[in-house]
C-alpha cells in the first residue's frame, strides 16, 4: 500500500478518518446525554456500566484485532468494525431499559475497538515512518474535534429532540466511511503459515477484562479489599501468567513477547500508560472543580475544557508536521511532558478563590503539552519493529494508553475519596441544621455541590435564621473538595513527571524512509 499514488492514499485516509470520527463522536456525545437518557429509561444504579462495558469490549477487541489484521490485512476488520459499531448505535437508540442500552453499547465497543486499532495501523501501511508524524497528528486532531462537537451536540439533541438521535445522528458518516473503504481500500493476501493463537487470545481477553473490572469496581461499586475486587485481581494474575506461558510455546503468538525485548517498544508503551493516567485524569476531574468548587454549570464546565482541547489539537497537528519535516521526535515529547506536568501542578494550586480564567490558562498549558506528545509514541513503536508486526505493536500502544487511563482514573478517584473522607470525618453538622426535615447525610455529601437544583431544594427547607450557617457549610464542602482535587492534580503531575523521566531513556532512531527497510 505504500506504493499507491498520493491521491489514492489521501482518499483512503479521508475514509479512515471519517470512520475514526464516527467512532469518536459516538463516544463523546453520550457524556452530556446520559443523565436525561437514564431519567427516561431508568436504571441509575447501572449508570456507570454504559461507559464501563464499552471500555471493556473496545480494549479487549483492539489488542486481538492487532495481530489478526497483521495476518489478514486491515480492510476486513475496519469494515467489520464499522458495521458492528453502526448496528450497536442503531440498537442503542431503540433501548427501552438500561440493561438493553448496556448490551448495545457493549456491541458498539467491539466495533469501536476494531476501528481504532485498524485506523492507526492503516497510517503505517500507507506511509513510511518518516511521513507518519503529520498523519498521527491529524488523527489526534480527529479526537479533539469529536471532544469539541460531541458533548455540546449531545446536550442540544436531548434538549430539543428524542434522545435516540444521539445514537442515530452520525450513522450516515459510518455508512459513508464503509462504502469508501469498501471501494478504495486494497485487500492483501493472507500471510502463509500464520495460525490464529486461540488459547493466547482467550487468556489475554480474560486478563484484560478481569483487570479492568477490578480497577473499575474498586473504590466505587465495591471496596478495594472486597471479595469481588480481590477475586478479579486473582483471575487477572492466573490468566495473565497462563497467557505468558502460552505465548512462549506457540508458533504464532497473538502478542509476540519478543517485541518487548525491544527497548523502544517497552519504553514507549510505559510512557503511553503513564500519559493515559494524566490525560484521563485531567479530563475526568476538571469538571469536579468547575462545577463543585466554582459552582458553575455543566455547560460552562464543557466550554472550559474546550480551551485545553483546542490547544491540544493545534499543537498535535503542529508537532506532527514538524516531526515529518525534521525526522526528530524525542525533544517534542520531553517538552510536551514538561509542560503537561507543569500545567497539572498549576491546577493543584487552584482554590475556591481562583478564577475561571486562571483555570483556562492552566488547561491550555496542559493541552499544549499533551498535544506535543500525542503523535509520538504510536510512531516510535511502529518505527522500531518490522512491518509484519505493525498491527500488533500499534494495538499494544493503544491498549497501554487506555489501560493507563482506566487504572489512573481509579487511582486518582481513590485519592480523592480518601482525602474527602478524612476531612468529612472531622466535620460535624451545625446544631441549628440538625432538626431539618432533610436527611443530614445529604448535607455531608460533596456530590451535592454538583447538583445546583438539589442545593436550592435543600435551601428552601432551611429556616431563614440558619441560611448563613447553611451557606457556610457549603463553603466548607467546597474547600474540602478543592483541597482533595489539589491532591489529585498533584499526583497526576508527579506521574507525568515520571513519564518525562522515562522518556529520557527512549532511544531516538532515524525515522525510516520506507516500510521495506528493517527496524534498527
Amino acid at each position: 500500500m505504500e506504493n499507491l499514488d498520493f491521491k489514492k492514499k489521501l482518499t483512503i485516509m479521508v475514509a479512515v478518518m471519517s470512520a475514526l470520527l464516527f467512532a469518536a463522536l459516538n463516544m463523546t456525545i453520550i457524556g452530556t446525554s446520559l443523565p436525561k437518557i437514564v431519567a427516561d429509561i431508568g436504571g441509575m444504579d447501572f449508570y456507570s456500566w454504559v461507559f464501563t462495558i464499552y471500555m471493556l469490549t473496545a480494549s479487549t477487541t483492539a489488542i486481538l484485532v492487532g495481530k489478526l489484521s497483521d495476518i489478514y490485512g486491515r480492510k476486513p476488520f475496519i469494515l467489520t468494525g464499522i458495521a458492528i459499531f453502526t448496528i450497536g448505535g442503531l440498537l442503542s437508540g431503540f433501548s427501552n431499559t438500561i440493561i438493553q442500552l448496556i448490551i448495545f453499547r457493549g456491541i458498539q465497543g467491539f466495533g469501536g475497538g476494531m476501528i481504532m486499532s485498524s485506523a492507526f495501523t492503516t497510517i503505517g501501511d500507507l506511509f513510511s515512518p518518516r511521513e507518519r508524524g503529520r498523519w498521527q497528528g491529524l488523527m489526534g486532531g480527529v479526537f479533539g474535534v469529536s471532544s469539541l462537537i460531541g458533548p455540546t451536540l449531545g446536550g442540544v439533541i436531548v434538549d430539543n429532540l428524542n434522545w435516540s438521535w444521539v445514537f442515530w445522528i452520525f450513522l450516515p458518516v459510518g455508512v459513508f466511511a464503509f462504502l469508501m473503504i469498501l471501494r478504495l481500500y486494497p485487500q492483501v493476501e493472507k500471510k502463509a503459515g500464520e495460525k490464529i493463537d486461540y488459547f493466547g487470545s482467550i487468556t489475554l481477553a480474560v486478563a484484560i477484562l478481569s483487570l479492568l473490572l477490578a480497577v473499575s469496581w474498586g473504590g466505587n461499586d465495591y471496596g478495594w479489599t472486597s471479595i469481588q475486587v480481590i477475586s478479579m485481581f486473582l483471575v487477572f494474575f492466573v490468566s495473565f501468567s497462563l497467557f505468558l506461558w502460552i505465548e512462549q510455546h506457540v508458533p504464532s503468538p497473538v502478542v509476540p513477547l519478543n517485541l518487548f525485548k525491544n527497548r523502544i517498544v517497552s519504553v514507549s508503551n510505559l510512557v503511553s500508560f503513564l500519559s493515559g493516567v494524566g490525560m484521563f485524569g485531567v479530563i475526568m476531574y476538571v469538571p469536579f472543580f468547575v462545577q463543585g468548587v466554582l459552582g458553575r454549570s455543566a455547560t460552562v464546565s464543557g466550554l472550559t475544557e474546550i480551551a485545553m482541547t483546542l490547544s491540544m489539537v493545534a499543537f498535535s497537528t503542529i508537532a506532527g508536521q514538524l516531526i515529518t519535516k525534521t525526522g526528530k521526535y524525542k525533544h517534542f515529547a520531553l517538552i510536551g511532558f514538561l509542560l503537561f506536568s507543569i500545567g497539572l501542578f498549576l491546577n493543584s494550586t487552584l482554590s475556591t478563590e481562583s478564577s475561571l480564567i486562571t483555570l483556562i490558562f492552566y488547561l491550555m498549558i496542559c493541552g499544549i503539552g499533551l498535544g506535543l506528545t500525542m503523535p509520538i509514541f504510536t510512531l516510535t513503536v511502529q518505527n522500531a519493529v518490522e512491518h509484519r508486526y505493525l498491527g500488533v505493536v500499534t494495538a499494544t500502544s493503544q491498549l497501554s494508553r487506555q489501560m493507563g487511563g482506566t487504572i489512573g482514573v481509579a487511582l486518582l478517584g481513590t485519592i480523592l475519596n480518601a482525602r474527602m473522607g478524612k476531612q468529612l470525618n472531622e466535620m460535624s453538622i451545625p446544631t441549628s441544621l440538625e432538626g431539618m426535615s432533610i436527611d443530614p447525610s445529604q448535607l455531608m455529601n460533596p456530590s451535592l455541590l454538583m447538583e445546583p437544583g438539589e442545593v436550592e431544594l435543600i435551601r428552601s427547607h432551611v429556616p431563614h435564621e440558619s441560611i448563613a450557617i447553611f451557606d457556610q457549610l457549603l463553603s466548607s464542602l467546597q474547600e474540602m473538595l478543592s483541597a482533595s482535587l489539589s491532591s489529585v492534580f498533584l499526583t497526576a503531575s508527579i506521574i507525568i513527571g515520571l513519564a518525562l523521566i522515562v522518556t529520557g531513556f527512549l532511544k531516538e532512531i532515524p525515522l525510516r524512509e520506507s516500510n521495506e527497510e528493517k527496524s534498527m
